[in-house]
């Protein structure tokens, strides 16, 4: 698995910055050496065309936006791509 970069989009609130977390344990627990940003800039996080937030998005390319997801399921999403 190789991916060059993972953004959390959010709005700063306690969903999003858990979905920041969780994406951040999912990383480590794969092994992967790539960080995880966290973006709160809403002009930048609407450049991605993410509609609602917290939102997570891989190689510039949005996967997920609208729910909070848990590590596991970071996991399970980063292992599809």
């Amino acid at each position: 698995m190789s991916l060059s970069s993972i953004k959390v989009l959010g709005v700063g609130c306690n969903c999003c910055r858990e979905q920041f977390e969780n994406a951040k344990k999912a990383v480590t627990e794969l092994g992967l050496p790539v960080e995880v940003e966290y973006i709160t800039d809403m002009e930048k996080a609407m450049s991605y065309g993410a509609m609602s937030m917290p939102a997570i998005v891989v190689d510039e390319k949005v996967v997920s936006m609208g729910k909070t997801l848990k590590t596991a399921e970071v996991i399970k999403l980063l292992g599809k791509l």
